[in-house]
């Protein structure tokens, strides 16, 4: 009969949904993830917005901003994953650059609306048929996404 032995393995108690998120925040693991998808956000959604600015024939040369911060939200968000330097200076540069030109880019969607037949009196067929109104802040929100990574502690 074999003795047992008096040391007790201990075993970290497995995780779930919510608490297993935290965890890989408070140990860093949270901040490449995030950097990785800012960079799929930044494709997936400079792709959509030329669609839309190509449809409206890039009537404002604005237009191309956004187009053109894709692959840098990309570049900068891929970089920020594999390099703990680019997350915290590269990746933070370009995030704040994306939210900036969301917030033009609302501003100048809403001045869009304002210079329709009626204005902000016949809003809601202004919004309809212009420029979508709320559709730079999904913008902002990527350039929100890599600058929460930029912010959050890398794992060691």
């Amino acid at each position: 009969m074999a003795a047992a032995s008096s040391s007790a393995t201990v075993t970290e108690p497995v995780l779930h949904g919510i608490d297993r998120m935290v965890r890989n925040i408070e140990t860093g693991r949270f901040e490449r993830s995030l950097s990785a998808v800012t960079a799929v956000g930044a494709v997936v959604t400079a792709t959509e917005i030329f669609f839309e600015h190509d449809s409206a024939s890039f009537g404002n040369k604005l237009m191309w901003i956004p187009v053109a911060l894709g692959p840098v939200g990309a570049a900068a968000g891929i970089a920020g994953a594999l390099n703990h330097r680019m997350a915290k200076t590269f990746l933070p540069i370009a995030s704040l650059t994306i939210i900036a030109n969301g917030l033009q880019g609302t501003y100048l969607h809403a001045r869009g609306i304002s210079q329709k037949p009626g204005g902000w009196h016949n809003a809601r067929y202004n919004m309809e048929m212009g420029p979508p109104l709320l559709a730079p802040l999904l913008v902002t929100m990527v350039g929100g996404m890599g600058l929460l990574a930029a912010i959050l502690r890398r794992e060691k």
